[in-house]
């Protein structure tokens, strides 16, 4: 499916991009950083900034818990297998550029269903000789199709990490808790399942905020309290790591997350809020900032 998928018609595949509707994946791309993205996706993020100056401390705390719960996997729990779901667009430290570095022979699995993701997926699947990675163009509301397809890479009679990571608040507990189940169920004895949820416990009035200016554009929004998100282990009875369901930036945190580049202040000055972003330290995080869960648990 992957090789399928990369092998579209280019002129086919822009006629699947909408540059006129915000589109989730490309809005993290702007708070990444990336270039991936379009006018109404950055408009879209100075939006959400405006409702909340200190909210791309959400995102980049988010893709940092990313960082850690794949290193921990990697380097102190042995896992060798990573199903992606909602990759994103490629970014720095991609699951498997973290995963390779500590285990080389690690197999990743990236799946997503934004053309313009489809569009930049070679950028995922530049593994390491002695590991695999691959891309499969589907919807996470598609659980069979996606467990087909990632059997090709993935040996499913090992333990393999599920990576729900800032995608289950866009979808509605009708579908987001039955295709967590069936995806947990398929995984064997041993298995992890890592996931960021956004939430309105901890500071409501900011992300209620961002939320508006979200919801106008035509994104499902779901905003899911603490018992709501455990309840996406619960369901499968995983047994939740330590610390538990917590903000993001109190998940293993102790290390802090990594100082980006120092830029001139002539050029920061020359830049808008938004091209800011990536040159922030979030290490000055503070509860009064975060709105994002994080968790990851294992299949008995």
């Amino acid at each position: 499916m992957a090789g399928d998928a990369l092998s579209q018609d280019p002129a086919e595949l822009r006629k699947r991009i909408d540059t006129t509707k915000a589109h989730p994946a490309r809005v993290y791309d702007v708070f990444l950083g990336g270039k991936d993205n379009y006018p109404v996706d950055r408009e879209a993020a100075g939006a959400a900034l405006a409702a909340n100056p200190r909210g791309y401390l959400d995102v980049r705390h988010n893709r940092d818990f990313m960082r850690r719960a794949v290193t921990t996997l990697a380097k102190d729990e042995g896992i060798r297998q990573f199903l992606d779901i909602g990759t994103g667009l490629p970014t720095a430290e991609n699951v498997h550029q973290i995963a390779q570095e500590i285990v080389p022979d690690s197999r990743v699995v990236y799946v997503d269903n934004d053309p313009v993701v489809l569009a930049h997926a070679r950028a995922l699947l530049t593994s390491g000789p002695e590991g695999a990675t691959d891309y499969i163009d589907a919807d996470f509301k598609s659980p069979a199709r996606i467990l087909e397809a990632a059997a090709k890479t993935l040996d499913f009679d090992q333990p393999i990490a599920l990576c729900l990571v800032a995608i289950l608040h866009f979808v509605e507990d009708d579908e987001a808790y039955p295709v967590v189940r069936e995806l947990v169920d398929a995984l064997p004895a041993g298995s992890r399942l890592l996931l960021s949820h956004l939430t309105e416990d901890l500071n409501p009035a900011n992300i209620r905020a961002v939320q508006e200016t979200y919801t106008k554009r035509g994104f499902t929004f779901v905003l899911r309290s603490k018992d709501e998100v455990a309840r996406f282990f619960e369901q499968s009875d995983l047994v939740v790591d330590e610390p538990g369901v917590v903000p993001a930036h109190h998940w293993r945190f102790e290390d802090g997350a990594p100082v980006p580049p120092a830029v001139e202040p002539h050029a920061l000055a020359g830049m808008d809020d938004i091209e800011k972003v990536r040159y922030r330290d979030i290490n000055d995080v503070t509860d009064a900032d975060i709105n994002v869960y994080a968790a990851m648990g294992r299949k008995r």
